[in-house]
């Protein structure tokens, strides 16, 4: 049997024409000769190829041909033999020590060499830019040696916040106290004294400790639990600042410009919902990456949190489109978002305890090509935020270049529209340095600017001039730099970090100018902002109005078509078709499940146009709106929460749709029917069964489910109303009437 053979890309393409050259020779006997110049066996004038010779011409480059005899077919059996016993592992120990003699040793085999926490240039940059106070440096850079400890956030808007914290504390915690591992001992946890509610924790472990050491397996296995369920979240204590400035109310629009990997946006989701009795909070959160493929590691971040009020969307943040929407009376107006959170692309060199390969890959390259990155990102979120809205800007860096340097050039281009406010009176027992109102540039080589003047000719294409500080001291005591919060790791024990916190008091400079228009009237993307161009935006709104219809118009809105076509990347998504209220798929399971009339169908959506509708999900009205208005200007990864699937089984009962846990708490308030209570007792029976049945329940629940017919069922617990913890916590069930139902994964029991 002949098979196809690949050698490793990594081997010399010599070496394969060598190896290759002496198997064959060994084996053509003495009517072969070889020519040196291209490595090519002639045999023949008139080459025939044997059958094996299209498997053979992959392992070569294109210049290598084989003119051969069908005589010397056995010559190829022989080399495919031979070359196929080169790749066996034959008679060697599966679990020999692979870094046994080959420490010190290049090549394949050799471990790998531990990193040395030491650069010089990064010690000389930021002593020179007097980022840390006088006397604490040693201090400083003993810390960025240590291993980040882990921490976690408790998931603030669950209902049942107060009960996982109560876990922690009374067992898990205590568990940890006056513990050893390798020789270490592990200190008691403690609250992050400036996060609210004592709702994250500082603990004093690695996270690699936290996988390997088999001692914490058992709180590792309830961290990874928890988190996949949405309960707790593992996050580095500096990256929970941002959201907390943001100052989230249940009504604002949010824009997170560079989302992934969501755990800023995962906090931003849980303010918005921090009342659980509201499904539909009226404002909603759009967050974009502009790497497609990180896209969806946010759609998995904030699908465990279940929110209807999330939109995902993969865009280049610095040319992120405005997007509009229509208000009551359907007039479309441009959307400008209450806050927006601006977690801009960075360098990291303040990550060094957690990202060890920064210490020998540092240089001050990363931060000048960032620089202008960074600058636009930040200027085309201010453009979009509505007068009075916040925007926050952070890094995970601490170099002025990327952080202050960027905040000056935003307010001078804003001509007093922006104000840096002053937050230290917000989050109290966070320790942070002021911003700084002077520094110098350096370039890789090491040679320091302190102006833009002393730059020569050959360095201005990689430093600019708003890389410098402000030199006037009336427009530098203006900006009130020192506003800005530097976190430093030693403090407070965390990585190093970077925010300030920007107020939007009037429109911007660039968009009081007359916009520009397209054909018939369309309006350009620089539209009209602020009250006080109201009539100017009217008017323009209004000629577009009456301009051309592009496809994109559904449900007789009216979609704008882009300035050009838009260039999309990565996955094509499937579509996303909103339902209409007459829509026959509702009729049968509004009757199965007695769905109030208050239900709204309109928000309803399925992700193909043809064929049986696997799965129905809800978004907000807000969301809605958005969608249907910029269609074709967006590209949308993912929004809404999956609230009903298709079950078939369910057709011939009256209702093929199931209804889905992840979705229970947007769909229940609607639920009138099929609802079953439940004690503390059938709590313990689902959570801990392998297979809950209705049967093994207490006979109240068992009474009610055999009045009902086969399908989903909710089984619901109310605890006393005494009970330190009154959360509500909801089971679906799938369940048969007269025989043994089918349990629910237990993964959906949680």
């Amino acid at each position: 049997m002949i098979e196809r053979v690949r050698f490793p890309s990594s081997v010399p393409v010599l070496i394969r024409l060598q190896s290759f050259r002496r198997v064959l020779h060994a084996g053509c006997g003495s009517g072969s000769s070889f020519s040196d110049e291209c490595s090519t066996p002639v045999l023949d004038p008139a080459p025939v190829f044997p059958p094996c010779a299209p498997l053979l011409r992959p392992l070569w480059p294109a210049p290598v041909q084989f003119h051969l005899r069908p005589c010397v077919r056995i010559t190829f059996l022989r080399f495919f033999s031979i070359v196929r016993g080169m790749g066996r592992r034959k008679n060697r120990p599966r679990n020999r020590d692979r870094n046994a003699d080959t420490d010190n040793k290049p090549g394949w085999g050799a471990g790998y060499q531990e990193i040395i926490k030491e650069n010089k240039l990064y010690e000389e940059y930021y002593q020179r830019q007097k980022i840390v106070p006088e006397g604490e440096w040693d201090q400083f850079m003993a810390t960025m040696r240590e291993a980040l400890p882990a921490t976690i956030r408790i998931t603030g808007y669950k209902s049942h916040a107060e009960e996982i914290l109560h876990c922690l504390k009374t067992k898990y915690f205590q568990e940890l106290q006056d513990l050893e591992v390798d020789g270490q001992k592990i200190e008691a946890p403690q609250p992050l004294s400036w996060y609210p509610g004592e709702l994250a924790w500082h603990i004093n472990i690695s996270r690699k400790m936290l996988r390997k050491s088999p001692v914490l397996q058992k709180f590792h296995q309830f961290l990874v639990s928890e988190t996949e369920s949405g309960n707790i979240s593992r996050q580095e204590a500096v990256s929970m600042i941002p959201p907390l400035l943001l100052d989230i109310k249940a009504h604002h629009k949010i824009l997170d410009m560079c989302a992934a990997p969501g755990s800023k946006t995962a906090q931003l989701i849980e303010m918005l919902h921090s009342d659980m009795n509201v499904a539909f909070p009226e404002g909603f959160v759009i967050a974009n990456d502009v790497d497609n493929k990180r896209c969806y590691l946010l759609v998995h971040q904030s699908k465990r949190l279940h929110s209807p009020c999330i939109m995902v969307v993969n865009h280049d943040a610095s040319n992120i489109p405005r997007l509009q929407m229509a208000d009551a009376d359907g007039q479309r107006n441009i959307l400008f978002y209450d806050r927006i959170l601006c977690d801009v692309p960075c360098s990291g060199d303040a990550t060094l305890r957690k990202n060890i390969d920064v210490w020998q890959k540092w240089t001050t390259s990363n931060s000048l090509q960032l620089h202008g990155l960074q600058q636009r990102i930040a200027i085309r979120g201010v453009g979009q935020l509505a007068v009075g809205g916040r925007m926050v800007y952070s890094t995970c860096s601490l170099n002025p270049i990327e952080n202050e340097a960027v905040i000056a050039t935003i307010l001078g281009k804003s001509e007093g529209t922006l104000e840096l406010i002053d937050v230290s009176s917000e989050l109290p027992g966070l320790k942070r340095m002021p911003g700084l109102t002077s520094w110098e540039v350096m370039t890789r080589e090491g040679h320091w600017y302190a102006e833009w003047s002393e730059v020569p000719e050959s360095k201005q294409t990689q430093i600019r001039p708003t890389m410098f500080p402000i030199k006037d001291p009336e427009k530098l005591k203006a900006m009130n730099l020192e506003r800005c919060i530097r976190v430093l790791p030693h403090h407070q024990n965390t990585g190093g970090f970077f925010v300030a916190v920007l107020e939007k008091k009037a429109p911007m400079p660039w968009n009081k100018r007359e916009p520009k228009l397209r054909r018939k009237g369309v309006v350009a993307d620089s539209l009209v902002e602020g009250p006080d161009e109201k009539s100017a935006e009217s008017e323009e709104i209004k000629k577009y109005e009456e301009g051309e219809e592009t496809s994109g118009s559904k449900d007789g809105i009216c979609c704008p078509s882009p300035p050009k076509k838009m260039k999309l990347f990565g996955f094509k998504e499937d579509p996303f078709v909103f339902l209409s209220e007459d829509d026959p798929i509702f009729l049968p399971i509004q009757k199965f499940y007695q769905l109030d009339p208050s239900f709204p169908k309109s928000n309803v959506l399925t992700r193909t146009h043809e064929g049986k509708k696997r799965h129905l999900y809800m978004v907000s009205k807000e969301l809605r709106n958005v969608l249907l208005h910029n269609s074709e200007r967006m590209k949308v990864i993912n929004m809404g929460i999956k609230v009903l699937s298709r079950n078939n089984d369910g057709e011939e009962f009256g209702c093929a749709f199931r209804l889905a846990q992840e979705g229970i708490y947007t769909i229940n308030p609607y639920i009138n029917e099929r609802i079953i209570k439940i004690c503390i007792e059938d709590v313990m029976v689902l959570l801990t069964q392998e297979n809950p049945f209705i049967g093994k329940l207490t006979s109240e629940p068992q009474k009610q489910a055999k009045k009902l017919s086969m399908g989903s069922v909710v089984l619901k617990y109310e605890p006393d109303p005494s009970s330190p913890v009154p959360g509500v916590l909801y089971f679906l069930k799938q369940f048969m009437a007269h025989s043994e139902d089918i349990p629910q994964r237990k993964k959906d029991l949680r």
